[in-house]
Formats: C-alpha cells, sequence, structure tokens
C-alpha cells in the first residue's frame, strides 16, 4: 500500500474508534500502534485498513478483538526483580507509617504484577491494611488478572524471579497447583478491586499512597507520557510513591518537578511534598 495512503487510512480508523467508542489511540506510539494495525488486519477479514474502519462502526465485536490486539499484556510475575528488592527496602518502610495504604496498579495486564506486589506486602505484615486498585481497559485481560489462573510455565519462571528478587519463604505457598496451570491464592485477591480504566480518557484517581504502571508508557507518545504523568501526580498523596518500567521516567516530562528519583535503575519516584 502506499505510505502516505496507508497513514491517511490509520488516521481515519483511530478517529472511528474515538469518536464512536471513545478509546483514543491516536497519541500511542506511532510505530507501535501502525504495527499493531498491520498485524491485525489479516486476521480482521478486511482487505483495507479503510473497510476496517467502516466495519468497526457497525460491529461492537469486531471493535472488541481489535482493542484486544491494542492491548499490550506481555508481563511475567517478579519482573525485573530487583525492581522487588527496592520496593521492599525504599518503599515499604514509608508505607509501614499509614494505617491505612491505597495502591493503584495501572496497566495491569493479566494481573501478574498486581500478584508479585501483594506478596511484597503480605510478606511485610501490610497486606491486611491495603487495597490494591487493579485497572486495565482491556476487559479479556482484566478478567484473567480477576481469575488469577496462569500456566505451570509461568509459575516456574516467577519462582526464579521471586527466589532473585524478595524471595524469603517457598512460592507454592501462593498457589495452588492443578493439571497444567496453577490459581493464585484467594487470600491474595481479598484486598484487590478490579476496575476497567483507560489511561488516556480517565481522570483522577484518588489519593494512592503508592502508584504501579511498568512498561505501559513506552508505548506512548510524548504528549500522552505528560498527560498520564500528570494524572499520577495528581493522583498520588503527598510523599506517595510512583513506579515504571525500567525504560520509563518523568524527568522530561512537564510534570517532572512534581516528582523526586528515589532509585534511578528501579524507576522508583516520590510525589514532592511542595
Amino acid at each position: 500500500m502506499n505510505r502516505k495512503k496507508e497513514k491517511t487510512e490509520i488516521d481515519l480508523l483511530l478517529e472511528a474508534i474515538f469518536k464512536k467508542y471513545g478509546y483514543d489511540f491516536r497519541d500511542y506510539a506511532r510505530a507501535s500502534i501502525e504495527r499493531r494495525i498491520r498485524q491485525f488486519l489479516p486476521k480482521s477479514g478486511c482487505r483495507t485498513i479503510l473497510e476496517m474502519a467502516d466495519r468497526l462502526l457497525l460491529d461492537e465485536k469486531f471493535f472488541t478483538m481489535l482493542v484486544r490486539d491494542f492491548s499490550i499484556t506481555v508481563t511475567e510475575m517478579f519482573r525485573d526483580p530487583f525492581v522487588y528488592s527496592n520496593l521492599r527496602k525504599k518503599v515499604i518502610p514509608h508505607l509501614e507509617t499509614h494505617p491505612f495504604i491505597k495502591i493503584w496498579h495501572a496497566g495491569c495486564a493479566t494481573g501478574e504484577e498486581a500478584y508479585s506486589l501483594a506478596i511484597v506486602l503480605k510478606e511485610a505484615g501490610l497486606y491486611e491494611r491495603s487495597t490494591i486498585f487493579v485497572t486495565d481497559f482491556n476487559d479479556e485481560a482484566l478478567q484473567r488478572a480477576k481469575q488469577g489462573i496462569y500456566s505451570i510455565d509461568c509459575v516456574q519462571n516467577a519462582t526464579r524471579n521471586y527466589m532473585a528478587g524478595v524471595g524469603t519463604r517457598s512460592f507454592s505457598e501462593y498457589y495452588k497447583a492443578n493439571n497444567h496451570s496453577v490459581a493464585i491464592d484467594r487470600s491474595l485477591r481479598e484486598n484487590m478491586t478490579f476496575a476497567n480504566y483507560n489511561l488516556v480518557a480517565d481522570g483522577v484517581f484518588g489519593e494512592m499512597n503508592l502508584i504501579l504502571c511498568r512498561n505501559v508508557l513506552i508505548y506512548f507518545n510524548r504528549e500522552l507520557q505528560n498527560r498520564v504523568f500528570k494524572l499520577f501526580s495528581d493522583s498520588l498523596a503527598r510523599g506517595g510513591f510512583l513506579c515504571l518500567g525500567t525504560k520509563e521516567t518523568p524527568t522530561f516530562s512537564t510534570s517532572s518537578e512534581k516528582f523526586e528519583c528515589i532509585d534511578d535503575k528501579a524507576k522508583i519516584y516520590r510525589r514532592k511534598y511542595s
């Protein structure tokens, strides 16, 4: 396809999604969103991107399929073990000073990292006074997160990560195996609230003591990153913490003055008091 024509058709597709369904992908990193649209086209049954745009205006199920492809659900338990080790050393002691702890895990995908955090809180004796809000815009991924059922391979990798980072117990305490899958222990879900939330369009999410949003912002352009960092700043209590993916930083955002760096390698920041 002619490059200029393809760009125009992609613009029309993204505009149609926004106007019809309120999901705004127009400020996602362009190369990433274009790649996902091209990958989806052969599976869509449509001949052109413009035909996809016409179809999604009439077919909500088709739109749901497309959005599911746009959602990044690559994750794993205790990904980057040093991050969880540093959360335990540098954030947990501050959370201990609060009678009630509010945490938002934004862009949770299928939930593995939310359960990782729950384990850290449980081992620190903080889980019972914590509420974890677990959100994503992908309802299918969110449902998987709520179920907490994963493959045996996933848990084997999680065990290695856990022992490399914060492991103090046998990881098998946190799940029950059943044939080819495992179910995360129910006690880790008791203080979790799962909800559909769109970082691009939705508003402030209350006064959180800790926000985790790891490996999501790398898919946004600078304008959208600025919006989300302001959202995080406004959603954090003063002195609250923000944990990002290892390639993400608020340093060059319009909200940079609101944050101080606690750990550059683990990408842990703190909302300033002033």
